[in-house]
Formats: C-alpha cells, structure tokens, sequence
C-alpha cells in the first residue's frame, strides 16, 4: 500500500496544500487543494474518497474533481462519511446555487458521483484494504481513519483535539506502523485551541499518553507560518516518540 501526501497545511500559500491523502491510486481520504496538483490522468483513477469533517479546507476540491473528470469515470466516484456530513455536502455545495448535482447529473439513473454513509466503528473491505472510520472530538462531526493491509496499517486523526475514542480504537488493534495526526496550533494559542478543538503540543502531548503503540508519528495540519515551533514544541513534550513534521510530497509504503 502506498500513502502520498498531496496536501497537509493548516493553510494555503506558496507550496502549501490543504489536506488530502492519495491511497496507492483510487482512494482519496479528504480533498483539500492538494488534490490539485495530480495529472487528469491520475484524477480520473480516482473511485472513491474518504471525508472526515464537512469543513472546507478538507472537501474543497470534491466538486472540481467530479466536474474535470466528469467525461472520463464510466462509474460514479464515491463519497463515504458519516451521515451529517454527506448532508453537508449535500445542502450546501452540490445544490445547483454553489455546484451542479453531480449525483444527478449526466443522468439520475446513472450519475457520475455518488454517496455512501458509514458509522464510526465500521469497516469498508476493498482489494485486500481495510478502512475503519473512528469517532473522534471536532467542532462538527468528525472522525479519523485507520487504514490497514497484510503488509502494514497506518492512521490520519483528521481534525480533533482531546478524545479517548481515536486512542482505543488504535489500541485495540495492537499494531500501527505510521500515525499521521494533527497540531494546528502552537502553545500560545492553547484557548483558541480548545475553542476550535483542534491539538496544539500540550493537548496533544497529553492524549498521546494513552496511545499504547509506538508507530513513527507526523504531525500535520500546522498553521503557516508557525510549523517549526509546532514541530519543536510537539517533539519537547513527547521526547519519547517518533516525531516529525509531515510535508506535501511525500510518500510512504506500507
């Protein structure tokens, strides 16, 4: 299984993509603009993407996707989420104001997008890949994934802050090899932290001592402007783990 990092940016600006996960070729988990930076070609193998929150900076290119590859998918790409979230998308992108419904459109027999909801606690099997959807602690609905195969498991926290759920939920399986989570903020925002619920070092810090397993750690969705003291504030207070800091581009094989 291969895991490229299209985007991991708490922001936009030069060289910085918003969140999006590209799996070996056909799964997308979150489509920030980093989508954008793949070939149509690469586009179009896309079948299904994994949405965990209905915010903009992780759905933002779904609708540009669908539109560009709309003359070249001979079936519909799938969203999965939870429930509310597929609304969101639902009502308030795809409602011929902001975007076309392309889960009606060329036809509503046979669209060229399509909606699967998921509960956290469930498992989608395709091609010897296992997807968990795990519940987890966001200003909206949230959840993070798991994403395991015979040869190696990794996870994306997606946005959330303090939880116990992420952290059984990975526990319970006994083994992670890479661990993919969050800190959006630096130590001095602590209060805007907890308003927004996302990590900042110190909440992290201190969830991460429920995490029984030791996979190699990347922290993402840094703010920019402050991702080197993110990173040093993160790797103080957890001297213990694995920890660096996630960039666009780069791969990993699990």
């Amino acid at each position: 299984m291969k895991v490229r990092i299209l985007g991991c940016s708490g922001g936009i600006g030069a060289g910085l993509r918003s969140t999006s996960l590209l799996i070996d070729d056909d799964i997308l988990i979150d489509a920030g603009t980093g989508l954008g930076d793949l070939t149509l070609e690469e586009m179009g193998r896309i079948r299904h993407i994994f949405v965990t929150h209905s915010h903009l900076d992780h759905v933002c290119f779904i609708p540009l996707l669908i539109d560009t590859i709309f003359d070249l998918v001979k079936e519909p790409v799938i969203i999965h989420g939870q429930e509310s979230t597929l609304q969101a998308l639902q009502s308030y992108i795809f409602n011929w104001v902001v975007w076309p419904d392309f889960a009606e459109l060329p036809r509503p027999e046979s669209p060229v997008l399509s909606y699967r909801a998921m509960r956290p606690g469930e498992v989608w099997e395709n091609h010897g890949r296992d997807i968990e959807m795990i519940a987890v602690n966001h200003i909206v609905p949230a959840v993070a994934y798991r994403v395991a195969c015979e040869s190696g498991s990794f996870a994306f926290s997606g946005d959330t802050s303090t939880n116990d759920s992420l952290w059984a939920a990975l526990n319970a399986h006994g083994q992670l090899d890479l661990l993919i989570v969050e800190a959006a903020f630096a130590d001095h925002n602590l209060e805007l932290s907890k308003m927004a619920k996302h990590y900042c070092p110190s909440l992290l810090a201190e969830d991460m001592k429920k995490l029984q397993l030791d996979p190699e750690i990347y922290i993402s969705h840094r703010k920019p402007g402050e991702e080197t003291r993110i990173l040093q504030e993160c790797c103080e207070q957890m001297p213990s783990r694995k920890l660096k800091g996630l960039s666009g581009g780069e791969v990993f094989t699990l």
